[in-house]
């Protein structure tokens, strides 16, 4: 991710790779009834691709200062207007530099642990962190040896060079959930959640749409991925 998140602690960027997502998440304990898989596009034919459920989708997109500016406008029109959030959703703020994947990960599968089985590792984060201000996870986050070590290994999995840890990159992972029947989105960059409204025509298509707004707010970058947290076909 950009340089957005402050603290000392930087962890080598993940790939938007699905299956180097899943891989990672199965051996932090995600049932492996459960997968990351590719979302070629946002139209009707193409979302219909994706296998279902779905029940959470990760956005990688430019973190650049056209976004940085929307992001500051959009927190002030929140604090000045207020929102509703729901307080089962689980969110966390990121105080590691370049590990927004795996925050995007975690805020996909923890906020849908009621229907995924959980073990080992995941479990026990979610269950020590559970009752804490997003805040103190994300600094809990920093001296879990078993997530950090995973991160690692699956930083260098993917099909392009890692980048190094002390390299600053631009593009930044978020996560869409459903929750109480709206669409969230989770980044933890952000100072709370974001409520995106209620969900029309599944959640899949309502985290389209979501996607879609991020792409429009810059229609000549074309620096965009999208992966769906699905049922293994």
């Amino acid at each position: 991710m950009s340089d957005a998140a402050g603290g000392d602690v930087r962890w080598v960027p993940l790939e938007s790779n699905p299956e180097v997502m899943s891989k990672y998440m199965h051996n932090l304990g995600m049932s492996k009834d459960w997968i990351f898989t590719d979302v070629y596009g946002l139209d009707d034919e193409l979302l219909m691709m994706v296998p279902q459920p779905v029940l959470a989708v990760i956005l990688l997109f430019p973190y650049d200062d056209k976004y940085k500016a929307f992001a500051k406008t959009e927190q002030e029109n929140i604090e000045k207007d207020g929102q509703i959030v729901n307080d089962g959703v689980y969110f966390m703020k990121q105080t590691i530099r370049n590990a927004c994947g795996t925050i995007g990960v975690l805020h996909a599968v923890l906020n849908c642990r009621d229907k995924i089985s959980q073990d080992d590792t995941l479990k026990s984060f979610y269950e020590q962190t559970k009752d804490m201000t997003p805040e103190e996870r994300g600094k809990k986050l920093e001296c879990n040896e078993s997530i950090s070590h995973a991160h690692g290994e699956s930083a260098q999995e993917g099909q392009t060079e890692a980048p190094q840890a002390e390299e600053d990159v631009c593009p930044h992972f978020i996560a869409l959930v459903e929750k109480d029947g709206c669409v969230y989105e989770l980044d933890g960059n952000k100072k709370f959640p974001i409520n995106h409204g209620p969900i029309q025509e599944g959640f899949l298509k309502s985290a389209a749409k979501v996607c879609k707004m991020f792409m429009d707010r810059d229609p000549d970058e074309v620096h965009f991925t999208i992966m769906a947290l699905s049922r293994d076909s």
